[in-house]
C-alpha cells in the first residue's frame, strides 16, 4: 500500500511538471511566439519541389541585358519595343515588376512611346506598392501613401497589382498578401491580378473567395521552384530576335530585376540560404492559384487539441515503460507526427507541428531531469533513515548495489559483533517519568551508535535498551575486530559524561555493558519480501549476546577470538572460563581496560 501511494505521488508530479509544460506551449502558441520553430519544420518537412508551369515564362533584367543596354534604369524606348515585339507573339498576359512612379525628366518621347506600346498591347499590368504604419493589427490593412505608375502611364495600363512582400520574423517569405485598402480602395495583389486576367482570357471566372486568408488578408505560397528554377530568359534575347516574339504565345510573361544589383531578392522556404528574385516568387504565387494548390492553416484550437494529445500520449508512455522504450516510443511518436503533418500539407491543411514536437523533445529531457531528480531525493531519503543504523559508507555501498542490494538472501563471512546493554536501567525507570526514561534512552543509544558509525560498523538493531552492530558487513574492514573494540572503548569514555549527569539529577547512574566475539555468520536481508531486516545471524551472534549478559555495570567482555586478534594493542584482563547458554564447551574471556 505505502509503495502504492508513493507511486501515486510520483506520477503527480511527472503530470503536473507535463501539465504546465504544455499549458505553456498552448500559451506560447496563441501568442505566437515561437512560430519561427513552426517555420522550421514547414520548410523542412511540409514544402515540396514540383513541377514548373511552363505557361508562366520570366524575362530576365540581368546582367547581360544591363552590359547591353547600359546601366539601369534604361530608357523607356527600350521597354516600349519590348511590348511591341511581345505583343506580336500574343502573349495572354505582360507583367512589369518594374515601377514607373514619374514621367521621364528629360525625354517626353520615351514616355509617349511607352505609353503607346502598353496601350497598344492592351494587356500589360504594372505594380504599385504600399507604404504601411510600423505595426499592423489584424483585419484589413491601411497603406498611408502608395506609389503607383505616373498619370499617363496607370491610364494606358489593362490592370495595377501591389508588389509589397512582407517576410516572416526570420525573413523568409512564406505568405502573399492579398490586398490592402488605399483611400478607401482596395488594392490587389499583382500575382492575383496577372492569375485573373489570365483566367478571364481563356475564358474563365475566378473570384478571391477561394485564397485561404489568414487573420491579415495573407495566403501561405505552396513553392513549386527553387531559385532560377522557372525559366528565365535574358531582357536582349528578346529584343535582339534570338527568341521569337511567338515562343511567348498565349503565356504569362513577367519582367523583373534577375541580378543581385537590384536587390529585389528574398529568402524562401525551399532554399533559406539561397535567395530567390522576387519576380521568381510572383511566378510561384500565379503557379499556386492555376493549380489551385493553396493551403489553409488548422485553427489555433484545434492545432492546441494536437497539442494535448502529444503531451497525454508522451505522459503514458513514460509512466508505462521504462526509460529507453519510452524515448523509443517518443521518437516513433515524432516521426509521426512529421509524417502527418507532411500528408496533410499535401491535402491542403497547414498543421502546426512546431509546438508539438519539440514539446515532445523538452519533455523527454525534462523526464531524465526528473528522474534524476527523483533519484537523488530519494537516494538522499533512504541514506537519511538507513543512516541512523549504518554508517553513510555502508549506505552508498548498498545504495550502488541497487535493487541487488535488495534481494533476500545471506552472504556467509568472518564478522566481529558487538552487544551493548545498560546496566541500571530497570532501577531508573522506576524513580523517573516516562518521558525521561525516553530521553535518557535515547541520549545512551545516540552515544552508543555515533561510537558505532565512527569505526565503520553497521547498527543492525535495537534491542529496548541495547543495541547490535556487527563489523566486516556488509563493507569488508581490515582488522574488524580492532574496529569494534575501539567503538566499545569510546562508549565507555563517552558514558561518564551521562552517568554523572544522571548522578546529579536521579541520585545514581547507569553504566555500558559490553560483549564482543568474532566468528563466522550470515549477513544480508532476512526475513520476507513484505518485511525484511538487514541482519546477521549464526552462532556467533548468539555467543556475543550471552558474552554481554555476563558483563557487570561497565565491564566489556572479548572473547579469546578477539583478544588474539588485538592483544598487542590493548590492556586487558584474563577472566578465566565461563559456561554459557547453549554451549557444552567453556568460553575464555577477557575485560578490556584499555586501548595502548
Amino acid at each position: 500500500m505505502e509503495q502504492k501511494r508513493k507511486e501515486a505521488a510520483m506520477k503527480l508530479k511527472l503530470i503536473h511538471i507535463i501539465a504546465v509544460m504544455t499549458a505553456l506551449s498552448v500559451f506560447l502558441m496563441y501568442r505566437g511566439s515561437l512560430d519561427t520553430m513552426d517555420y522550421f519544420f514547414q520548410d523542412r518537412f511540409m514544402q515540396k519541389e514540383g513541377d514548373i508551369d511552363t505557361r508562366i515564362a520570366i524575362i530576365a533584367i540581368d546582367d547581360e541585358s544591363v552590359t547591353e543596354y547600359g546601366s539601369w534604369p534604361w530608357n523607356r524606348n527600350v521597354h516600349a519595343q519590348l511590348i511591341d515585339t511581345l505583343a506580336q507573339g500574343e502573349p495572354a498576359v505582360i507583367a512589369f515588376d518594374v515601377t514607373f512612379p514619374a514621367p521621364s525628366a528629360d525625354d517626353t518621347s520615351s514616355d509617349e512611346a511607352l505609353i503607346a506600346a502598353v496601350a497598344q498591347a492592351g494587356n500589360v499590368i504594372m505594380p504599385v506598392y504600399g507604404t504601411f504604419a510600423s505595426s499592423a493589427k489584424q483585419g484589413t490593412i491601411e497603406a498611408l501613401e502608395m506609389s503607383e505608375p505616373f498619370p499617363e502611364l496607370k491610364a494606358a495600363v489593362a490592370a495595377v497589382g501591389h508588389i509589397n512582400t512582407i517576410p516572416d520574423r526570420d525573413r523568409v517569405v512564406r505568405n502573399s498578401l492579398y490586398s490592402f485598402q488605399y483611400q478607401g480602395e482596395a488594392v490587389e495583389s499583382f500575382s492575383w491580378v496577372i492569375y485573373q486576367m489570365f483566367m478571364e482570357r481563356a475564358g474563365e471566372t475566378v473570384d478571391s473567395e477561394m485564397l485561404p486568408l489568414d487573420a491579415f488578408g495573407r495566403f501561405h505560397i505552396p513553392y513549386s521552384g527553387k531559385p532560377e528554377q522557372f525559366e528565365a530568359i535574358s531582357y536582349s534575347a528578346v529584343l535582339n530576335g534570338d527568341v521569337p516574339a511567338d515562343y511567348f504565345k498565349d503565356r504569362i510573361v513577367l519582367i523583373g530585376p534577375y541580378a543581385t544589383g537590384f536587390k529585389d531578392d528574398y529568402l524562401t522556404p525551399l532554399q533559406v540560404k539561397n535567395p530567390m528574385y522576387g519576380v521568381e516568387i510572383h511566378a510561384n504565387i500565379i503557379q499556386a492559384l492555376m493549380d489551385r494548390h493553396l493551403k489553409r492553416e488548422l485553427d489555433w484550437k484545434w492545432n492546441a487539441l494536437i497539442l494535448l494529445i502529444a503531451a497525454a500520449l508522451a505522459y503514458y508512455l513514460f509512466r508505462k515503460w521504462n526509460m529507453l522504450i519510452s524515448f523509443l516510443s517518443v521518437a516513433v511518436l515524432i516521426v509521426v507526427f512529421v509524417v502527418g503533418s507532411s500528408y496533410l500539407y499535401g491535402k491542403g491543411i497547414i498543421v502546426s507541428i512546431g509546438y508539438a514536437v519539440p514539446l515532445l523533445i523538452i519533455s523527454c529531457i525534462v523526464v531524465v531531469g526528473f528522474h534524476y531528480v527523483e533519484e537523488l531525493l530519494e537516494r538522499r531519503r533512504v541514506t537519511d533513515i538507513f543512516g541512523r543504523y549504518v554508517a553513510p559508507e555502508v549506505v552508498n555501498q548498498i545504495l550502488k548495489n541497487g535493487d541487488e542490494g535488495l534481494k533476500l538472501g545471506g552472504t556467509r563471512r568472518e564478522l566481529t559483533v558487538l552487544f551493548v546493554d545498560i546496566r541500571g536501567f530497570t532501577p531508573l525507570s522506576e524513580k523517573a517519568e516516562p518521558e525521561e526514561i525516553v530521553e535518557i534512552l535515547n541520549e545512551y543509544l545516540d552515544l552508543a551508535a555515533n561510537c558505532i558509525f565512527k569505526f565503520d560498523g553497521t547498527l543492525d538493531k535495537f534491542i529496548g535498551d541495547a543495541a547490535m552492530a556487527i563489523f566486516n558487513a556488509p563493507l569488508l574492514l581490515e582488522d574488524h575486530p580492532m574496529r569494534a573494540v575501539q567503538a566499545a572503548w569510546a562508549m565507555k569514555e563517552g558514558s561518564a559524561a551521562l552517568e554523572r549527569k544522571l548522578i546529579e539529577r536521579f541520585g545514581f547512574g547507569v553504566k555500558f555493558g559490553l560483549g564482543i566475539h568474532t566468528g563466522p555468520a550470515v549477513f544480508g536481508n532476512i526475513g520476507s519480501k513484505s518485511r525484511m531486516d538487514y541482519t546477521a545471524i549464526g552462532d556467533t551472534v548468539n555467543t556475543t549476546a550471552r558474552l554481554e549478559s555476563n558483563a557487570k555495570p561497565g565491564q566489556i567482555i572479548l572473547s579469546d577470538a578477539v583478544y588474539q586478534a588485538v592483544k598487542d594493542r590493548i590492556k586487558a584482563s584474563s577472566l578465566g572460563e565461563i559456561k554459557v547458554k547453549g554451549k557444552e564447551q567453556g568460553i575464555t574471556i577477557y575485560e578490556l581496560e584499555g586501548l595502548r
